[in-house]
């Protein structure tokens, strides 16, 4: 009776990383999927990508909060620069054709081979791989529950952009998870 209790609002420490409090997380974690779903609603009825791309940002950065690991710190800073990066893309409606400029079709990333186009949907295409990473290699509930959201979101910003290119990436992915199982 005399020990004292942890309290999940409390920081603590396992291994080399800080645990985040959870007390308002599964609170947090609702808000930014909702608005995340909001961004994937609006930007597929108005056939703007900006939409999910801007209200992904406040998943992705709750994201990189709660990690604690190097590898998925890093992870989830990275698919939070390539999102910001993205809205810059969008904003400016930059067409750059990877394909041409690489003089390949596919390139490996992070041990995933992402086929390749106009720049814009290999951004997504990175954050989705990104939060793959983030899934496998995190810990906690949370941030796994965040990794979903952003890579459910990352799949409808590249129909947004280009829905052909999703339909190949959709069969590119489930193919890569079938050899992977």
């Amino acid at each position: 009776m005399g020990e004292k209790q942890s309290d999940s609002s409390t920081k603590s420490q396992i291994g080399s990383y800080d645990v985040k409090p959870t007390k308002y997380a599964p609170h947090i974690c609702t808000g930014v999927s909702i608005v995340a779903l909001i961004g994937i609603i609006v930007g597929l009825s108005t056939g703007n990508a900006l939409w999910p791309v801007v209200l992904l940002l406040p998943a992705a950065i709750y994201e990189a909060y709660r990690t604690g690991g190097k590898s998925t710190k890093a992870s989830s800073i990275l698919l939070m620069l390539i999102l910001v990066l993205e809205m810059f893309l969008i904003l400016f409606n930059v067409d750059f054709n990877l394909v041409e400029f690489l003089g390949t079709t596919e390139k490996n990333i992070a041990g995933y081979w992402v086929p390749l186009g106009d720049i814009k949907v290999v951004g997504p295409t990175a954050i989705a791989i990104l939060s793959v990473i983030l899934f496998t290699r995190t810990r906690g509930r949370f941030t796994r529950w965040l990794a979903v959201t952003i890579f459910i979101t990352s799949f409808a910003i590249v129909y947004t952009i280009d829905p052909d290119i999703f339909s190949e990436l959709f069969k590119y992915a489930i193919n890569e998870g079938l050899d992977r199982i």
